[in-house]
This record gives C-alpha cells, structure tokens and sequence, in this order.
C-alpha cells in the first residue's frame, strides 16, 4: 500500500500489534506500518514472527546536508524533514498504529542543533526521536535483514549486515544473533559532500584524483570497521538501504524500481564493479536516465557504489545478497 488515503482501515489480525516505525537518517526518511506477531504460543501465525507490511514509503529530505562542514543542521534540510513528517502522521492516524518509534541516525547524532529537531518530531508525531549510536543502529538493522534468512540453506552463518546510509555505514556480524558491530562516517552524502564537491557544485564527473581520495578515506574507515568487527569471518554478505538497493536494480536493468524484484537479488561482485566504474564516470544526465533511479539518489549514488564495492573487495565476497527489509523491520519488531 502506498497510498495515503485510506478508504477503510484494515482489522488488526489476532495476535498481532499494528505499530508504525520511523527511520529519519542523513538523506532519507521512511516509514513502515505493519501488524507484528506478539503471541509466543505452540500453534498459530504469533509464533511466527511474522511482520505483515501495510505501508511502507520514502522520502528524500537530505537532513544531512552539509552537516559534515558546519555541524549544524540547516534550516530547510529541517521544514524539509518536517514535511514528510507530517505526510507521515496522516497515514500513521488513517491505519491506526498502536505504538510508534522514531528512531534519529547520522545526521542527527552529530549536529549542534539537534534539540530543534527533536521538538520539531514532537510537535507533529508526539513521540521523541531516539537519537541511537550507530552500533543500536546496527543491530535494528541486522535483525530486519535477517530474520526471514533463518533455516535458509542457500545463506550461509555467519552474516555480515551492511548499511550503507547517506552519514554512515553500519557493519554487524552475527548468526541467530549479534556478535559484533561498528558503525564508520562514510555514507554516501558524507562522501560526496566531502570528496566529490568542487565551488559548491557536485563534479560531473568526478575527478580521478577525487575518486582516489574518496576510495582512500573509506580504505580508512573499513581500516576502523575490522579493529572491532571480524569482516572477513561472514560467509554472506548482507547489503541494505538505497545505494545497494540502486545497484541491484541497475544490475537488472529494471524498467522502473521494483522492490519485489530487488529483495533477496544476488549481485556478482564483478558486476557491482562494472556498475560503480560506470556511476563514477557519468554524468549527472546520464544517471538521471537511469530508470530505477531515484531524483534524489543521482549526485550520491557513485560514492554509495564505491563504498559497497570496497566492502566487497576488502572481504573477498563473490556476491553481495540485497534486502529490502532493515532498520524499519528491526524497529518494527522492537515495537512488539
């Protein structure tokens, strides 16, 4: 359902909660709306764990922008948060959610300014906004990626969950659970804004010495990852959130975006490789043609690419395993 008008609201099937989860990162805001198994019983679809989706929606708001350079964030990356928040409050009273989360990443963890913010969600949602580290982050978002993996013969434990947002990327190792987790600055607007900006502008196309700068500073970072987290113990990797989701649509060459057909896609690492040399070397038009991509992913998808074709490299995975269900399904279940 995408729709925010509802002509009936849907009954909430037994043993089940209807909970609304909101995940405000550095370039996105998005909202899930489901019904989550609560019942623990021996029979009956609550011994489950089953998350039954009713709407799930994006919206680039860039709540980011430039918070890398002035610490603060900007008056119209907040009425531009704000907005959706509101879009989101009418279809969170239409379906009736029980209980809501809110959960605050990147962007809002390190500004100044955060406490605006804060009563901004206030004032339109009437929850606070958990401002989590990105080692909480982590875990929401290695248990929505995983959950429906478990008893699969094809996913091989231990699984390295990767979420490449636009502040940060979260690692998590783990097999029925957590083991280990770290979270890096290098999302793919702070990589962009940092390394791929020239007199205010993003390069069309970046420079080979910009790409070699952004490629160094994420060398780095994956250099702080490995100090805490075993990367190269994951027998499957794990990738999550629009910059992974983009490639795979692009490696299928899809007509327009499809998250059926995204979910649980395998993209070879030789392919991702094709795929991030291209986006490094076009041109904002060019990859504006693109028919999957989303308008606000154009001037940040080359430097999210890189980000998981190093990843890739660095652990020596054949394949990276694409999933649609993250941080909004592990905030979901935590409702529950």
């Amino acid at each position: 359902m995408r729709s925010g008008v509802f002509a009936k609201r849907p009954l909430v099937p037994e043993g089940f909660s209807r909970v609304a989860a909101v995940d405000c990162g550095t370039n996105s805001i998005r909202l899930l709306v489901a019904d989550v198994a609560v019942s623990t019983g021996a029979s009956g679809a609550g011994a489950t764990g089953e998350l039954l989706e009713l709407d799930r929606r994006m919206t680039i708001v860039r709540l980011g922008q430039d918070v890398d350079r002035t610490g603060r964030l900007a008056p119209e990356a907040l009425e531009r948060t704000f907005a959706a928040c509101r879009d989101y409050a009418e279809v969170i009273r239409e379906l009736g959610a029980e209980k809501v989360r809110f959960v605050a990443t990147s962007a809002s963890r390190d500004a100044s300014n955060r406490d605006e913010f804060v009563r901004g969600v206030v004032d339109i949602l009437g929850v606070e906004p958990e401002v989590i580290s990105g080692e909480q982050e982590a875990e929401f978002s290695f248990t929505g990626a995983t959950k429906e993996l478990t008893g699969r013969d094809d996913m091989t434990r231990p699984y390295l969950v990767v979420d490449i947002g636009g502040g940060s990327t979260e690692f998590v190792v783990g097999d029925d659970h957590v083991r280990a987790a770290r979270s890096v600055d290098i999302g793919c607007v702070r990589m962009t804004e940092r390394h791929l900006v020239s007199d205010g502008a993003v390069t069309d196309p970046p420079t080979e010495d910009q790409i070699a700068a952004m490629r160094a500073d994420i060398e780095r970072a994956l250099d702080l990852a490995e100090e805490t987290v075993p990367l190269r113990e994951a027998r499957t990797l794990v990738g999550l959130a629009g910059s992974v989701t983009t490639v795979s649509s692009i490696a299928q060459d899809l007509p327009e975006y499809d998250a059926d057909r995204i979910h649980h896609s395998r993209i070879s690492l030789d392919k991702v490789r094709e795929i991030t040399e291209w986006l490094l070397h076009s041109t904002h038009a060019e990859r504006a043609a693109v028919p999957s991509m989303h308008p606000g992913r154009v001037d940040v998808i080359a430097a999210g690419a890189l980000v998981l074709l190093s990843i890739m490299e660095r652990i020596g995975a054949e394949e990276v395993v694409v999933s649609e269900h993250d941080i909004l399904d592990g905030i979901g279940w935590s409702l529950a």
